[in-house]
């Protein structure tokens, strides 16, 4: 396996396929999966001629399980030192749900001349968590919530969240894939538990509005409609009036994890922006 490790000794695995004098795109998981989440868009952009990144984020799939640095400063450190081993430049970097928030702190920061353009899909920026700035947001007893259930029976919960409101297959006519459910439940059972129960407060609390508004590059922000998870009116329809360079488009009718459930809707709108 193809691994870094970080300054405080952490291994970070990561899949780095294609050209290497190509342009990097590199793919940020949400909580609490991995990198194979991408399967699917790192073999379209490899096909397309891209070099292809994804890595397992600290405590999740592959790497190690730690117990500490469970927050998106480190987070953000991690994918810092990945792209200098790599020698990434002129990058692409595309994230989901917490991996929108990862991408976001990671590029308002990046070294000049590592990063070309972002997306950010299903993301959870600015912030998630209700409180007297955001009163719109979600109460931290559904957080609270969260973290119960990981608590009692993670290996249920990991069920339950992409059966249902994950991917909307709780929605009248959903069409359910048994495939997408038992993945997710791979993905998520692979890492630690210590480091995703951590998680659930750096994607819900962490405030990303200060990296929106210092990022520079041109961002795309996707989202879809009926997303139960981050709902679009806490999230992308904030996020996008405080990047100076951002563009938004929404999806009808669909749900959280919109990416993996409708490629082909998807992938050719990430392809035009990356050749744009």
């Amino acid at each position: 396996m193809a691994t870094i490790k970080t300054q405080d000794g952490t291994n970070i695995f990561y899949k780095d396929w294609g050209p290497k004098d190509a342009q990097p795109v590199v793919f940020h998981h949400g909580w609490p999966l991995s990198g194979d989440d991408w399967d699917n868009q790192m073999l379209f952009f490899l096909s397309e001629g891209y070099r292809v990144i994804a890595h397992d984020r600290r405590g999740h799939g592959r790497s190690d399980q730690t117990d500490a640095g469970n927050d998106m400063d480190t987070y953000a450190a991690d994918v810092a030192e990945l792209a200098r081993t790599l020698d990434l430049r002129n990058a692409i970097h595309i994230g989901h749900s917490t991996g929108g928030g990862e991408v976001a702190r990671y590029v308002a920061r990046a070294e000049p001349g590592r990063v070309a353009k972002a997306v950010l899909i299903g993301a959870v920026p600015p912030v998630m968590v209700k409180s007297e700035a955001n009163p719109d947001g979600i109460p931290l007893e559904v957080f609270d919530g969260f973290r119960a259930a990981l608590v009692t029976n993670r290996a249920q919960f990991y069920v339950d969240v992409p059966s249902g409101p994950f991917y909307g297959f709780n929605r009248d006519g959903g069409k359910i894939s048994q495939g997408l459910i038992n993945n997710w439940w791979r993905q998520g059972m692979a890492g630690g538990a210590k480091a995703h129960y951590d998680c659930i407060k750096a994607y819900s609390e962490t405030d990303f509005t200060e990296d929106l508004t210092a990022i520079t590059v041109p961002v795309l922000v996707l989202h879809g409609e009926d997303d139960q998870i981050v709902p679009i009116a806490n999230s992308a329809h904030k996020a996008i009036k405080l990047l100076r360079n951002g563009t938004l488009k929404t999806y009808p009718g669909l749900s959280h994890g919109f990416f993996a459930t409708h490629p082909e809707v998807i992938n050719p709108d990430l392809l035009a922006f990356a050749r744009a």
